[in-house]
């Protein structure tokens, strides 16, 4: 007898390739958190809370991300906030995560590398170990801040260069092109780290031709807004570069009207590599495997249809070849008995 959706989907090896740890603070412990560390919250209850969640615009929703994540204080707090992403990927059949990661929040905020990286390390490496999820850290600079900002951050960085997998450019996207970060984006490369940027999801389709050619990156995170090149389409389609694509997340932010109109299908099935994350499940509505079963619903995804994307988001990672090779057997496996 075939297996439901939801267990289909959840048994299937995948890598989550967009997804931001501050996004995955949820309520609870974010007033946990403030409890333990004396910070006082612009709200009384989890009602409160939960009614924040609702947002305009990608604008609306980095406000609220940005406060709370001002409860993030000390390395339990960086440790436990990573944990609970890491077990809850675990348990939605993530294989591999490529988790990114806001620097200059922190910073702003009195918090050094010092403090959140051994925090996220312990974490990794601990749950690499109890649960068998292999992970690896992306550092996003900010992109509404100044070039200076992300070199000074860059800089900061180097005593952990080594841990790190890459970096990214998130936050606020109109307004603020790619290429205006190309000198930062030129020194990780040299310094043999990969890169990836925001690009496409409310900037157009010229923010994507600008992140391949001026920051040379190896993933385009979001993309939506590609579907309006066709030269862009091809150029996609003939270089494999993906895309990291969040329905749930496109959704809650006002991208698309209703999942129904999402162009990740179409996108498919013209031959980009389309991939499924989460971005920011506590505040987006829910997690990898969450937007795994919405879209499919919504876009009438064929099992064919998701064995294909969880194959693209393996093939997609910057994991070793050997552990793609591993995890793909695995999912042909499943595949075939589902």
């Amino acid at each position: 007898m075939a297996t439901s959706l939801d267990d289909f989907v959840r048994n299937l090896p995948k890598a989550e390739l967009h997804v931001h740890i501050e996004g995955t603070l949820e309520p609870e412990m974010m007033f946990a958190l403030a409890t333990r560390n004396g910070i006082t919250l612009p709200y009384a209850t989890l009602d409160e809370v939960r009614e924040a969640y609702s947002f305009a615009d990608l604008q609306s929703f980095l406000d609220v991300c940005y406060a709370g994540a001002a409860v993030l204080r000390t390395e339990r707090d960086f440790d436990e906030l990573m944990t609970a992403y890491l077990r809850r990927a675990t348990a939605d059949g993530v294989r591999r995560a490529e988790i990114f990661f806001d620097p200059q929040t922190y910073t702003n905020n009195g918090v050094g590398f010092d403090v959140f990286m051994p925090g996220f390390l312990s974490a990794i490496e601990r749950c690499h170990s109890d649960l068998g999820i292999d992970s690896a850290l992306i550092m996003c600079f900010l992109r509404h801040l100044p070039v200076e900002s992300a070199l000074d951050t860059f800089e900061a960085a180097e005593p952990y260069l080594e841990r790190l997998l890459g970096v990214g450019l998130d936050s606020s996207e109109l307004g603020h092109p790619p290429r205006d970060f190309e000198l930062v984006f030129d020194r990780a490369r040299a310094a043999g780290l990969h890169t990836v940027a925001h690009a496409g999801e409310e900037g157009p389709a010229a923010y994507v031709w600008s992140a391949l050619d001026h920051l040379g990156v190896e993933r385009i995170d979001h993309g939506v807004r590609a579907a309006d090149d066709d030269a862009l389409i091809a150029r996609l389609v003939d270089s494999g570069v993906p895309l990291t694509m969040c329905p749930l997340s496109n959704l809650a932010l006002g991208v698309v009207g209703r999942l129904e109109d999402h162009n990740l299908k179409a996108m498919l099935d013209r031959g980009v590599k389309v991939t499924i994350n989460s971005d920011d499940p506590a505040y987006d509505g829910g997690y990898i495997l969450d937007n795994y079963i919405a879209t499919a619903q919504a876009l009438d995804l064929s099992r064919t249809d998701l064995v294909r994307l969880a194959s693209n988001s393996i093939e997609a990672s910057f994991a070793p070849e050997a552990d793609k090779a591993a995890w793909l057997a695995e999912l042909a496996v499943v595949a075939s008995t589902g």
